[in-house]
């Protein structure tokens, strides 16, 4: 029989999160809960996909009679919860100054009513993105299919839900919204990049996109492709600078394929298409294109080269 004692445990943890509040100089309020909930996140995201798309992503039981009904009732448990993890979101947020209740709570509903408005208009995109991704795929039969089951899709809806909520300052929830989508899919979009309308990813695994990425409309990346920094600045004290533009801009109808790796605030063109597994740190113009063998000859045209 294993040989431990659960209550010394208990108390050796008590002891660690003690220890790591203080060195965070976190405020302890036994009455409640700090942080914004992974699973309360998880459940308002899939409720949201079901009122964005009720007859394919919400319940299975669900008819055409009694659609806007549960649209409406989905809609409101979800944004009465998305507003309740605001909160939690944004007192944290001010533990260390004056934390106004009222205000809070008025920020917090400004930013989930900001989203309720915007839902219509991230249907639209999302419309976008699925056709988009249709006539992208010659093995798609059908635009249903595409919704129901291409990874892309499900992280298009993620981020463009989250990306609303931090325009807003929700950040931490918009991460949460981000990240689910991330584990479940493994593409990786940052909920502070702009990406606009007919955004396709296709097969999608690895894929990653960062805070300041700009995308265009029309862009169709493949896998495994980064649009990442090159590099960090820091201030005097040598932490990074937050913020900062640091990741590519892609204009419209842009193609990157598989393994791609664009570094840097760069510029890649309109009608750009960038090759497989090629390293782009420069601005490529407009219809230009990269490739393997082009940076091989690049390579043997520079001076001194042999």
């Amino acid at each position: 029989m294993a040989n431990y004692d659960i209550q010394a445990i208990v108390q050796a943890l008590h002891q660690v999160r003690d220890d790591w509040r203080d060195s965070q100089s976190r405020v302890r309020d036994p009455s409640a809960r700090e942080l914004p909930s992974p699973e309360a996140v998880r459940h308002i995201i899939e409720q949201l996909k079901g009122a964005l798309f009720p007859m394919r992503l919400g319940p299975e039981d669900l008819h055409h009679e009694n659609e806007d009904y549960y649209v409406g009732y989905t809609l409101g448990a979800a944004l009465h919860s998305l507003q309740r993890q605001a909160r939690l979101e944004l007192a944290f947020n001010a533990r260390n100054g004056e934390a106004d209740a009222q205000a809070i709570s008025d920020r917090a509903g400004a930013a989930v009513g900001a989203l309720a408005a915007q839902l219509p208009a991230i249907r639209r995109l999302l419309d976008s993105d699925v056709v988009a991704a249709f006539k992208g795929d010659p093995a798609a039969l059908s635009v249903d299919e595409i919704l129901l089951s291409y990874p892309g899709i499900q992280a298009i809806i993620h981020h463009r839900v989250a990306h609303v909520l931090y325009q807003h300052g929700l950040r931490l929830l918009a991460r949460l919204i981000a990240e689910q989508a991330h584990s479940r899919t493994g593409i990786d979009i940052h909920p502070g990049a702009e990406i606009g309308a007919g955004f396709f990813i296709d097969h999608g695994t690895g894929v990653v996109i960062g805070e300041t990425a700009r995308i265009g409309e029309n862009v169709r990346i493949y896998q495994a492709v980064t649009l990442g920094a090159k590099r960090f600045a820091t201030d005097e004290a040598g932490n990074l600078r937050k913020g900062e533009p640091r990741h590519p801009i892609v204009e419209d109808g842009v193609v990157i394929y598989a393994g791609a790796t664009i570094l840097g605030r760069v510029t890649l063109g309109k009608g750009a298409v960038i090759g497989g597994n090629v390293w782009v740190t420069e601005s490529v113009p407009a219809g230009g294109s990269v490739s393997q063998a082009s940076l091989r000859r690049e390579q043997r045209d520079e001076p001194g080269s042999s």
